[in-house]
């Protein structure tokens, strides 16, 4: 399996220091050259490897970490999403409702990765929390997960337990993924909530 984080500012980097905790491969890229990234990149661990935006979207499971109104731009990239995993790092302030056809942001998000198995998490911490050593207190902080496709959450779960993560699954984008979707001025009842869940 292949990782890359497309966005590379606080989210991506502290989603990068994730992976390199565990020694795992990652691609990083954003609008930035690859060259740009690069120093970062490097000073965050030999595991994490800048390249262009269209070698990143050539692995396996790809972390949207952008800003939200970038996310069409990067989805544009391809010509089909079959056969990809997209995690939805984001959250969709400043965009307001009406933007979302209603929809939960995930749910409006989606729409743009046909064909991709498409996921919600990772984005209910700040990032220096997300950043920081998840294995805490005899316990692993608690990472929320919400899909459309059942089969999806899976691998996405397997990921966050090899990066120290706990996984949650709360459901479907408009059930549990309200819980950890926040616009404007809603915001979710899991939000910035800093969970652990003790080992058995």
């Amino acid at each position: 399996m292949s990782y890359a984080i497309v966005g590379f500012g606080k989210i991506g980097q502290a989603l990068a220091h994730a992976f390199a905790r565990k020694n795992i491969d990652v691609i990083v890229a954003s609008r930035r050259p690859p060259e740009n990234l690069a120093p970062q990149a490097r000073a965050i661990g030999p595991t994490i490897v800048a390249r262009s935006l269209r070698e990143a979207l050539e692995a396996d499971t790809i972390i949207l970490a952008v800003p939200f109104g970038e996310h069409r731009d990067v989805a544009k990239a391809l010509p089909s999403w079959k056969g990809k995993t997209v995690i939805d790092a984001m959250n969709a302030f400043p965009a307001p409702p009406e933007e979302l056809d209603g929809l939960p942001s995930s749910a409006f998000v989606a729409k743009s990765f046909a064909g991709a198995r498409f996921v919600k998490g990772f984005n209910h911490l700040i990032a220096a929390t997300l950043a920081a050593d998840p294995v805490v207190a005899g316990g692993h902080r608690v990472v929320f997960l919400s899909s459309d496709d059942e089969d999806a959450i899976a691998p996405v779960a397997d990921l966050a337990k090899q990066l120290g993560f706990a996984p949650v699954k709360l459901g479907k984008l408009n059930e549990g993924g309200a819980l950890v979707h926040a616009h404007e001025r809603t915001w979710g009842q899991l939000i910035f909530q800093d969970l652990f869940k003790k080992e058995q």
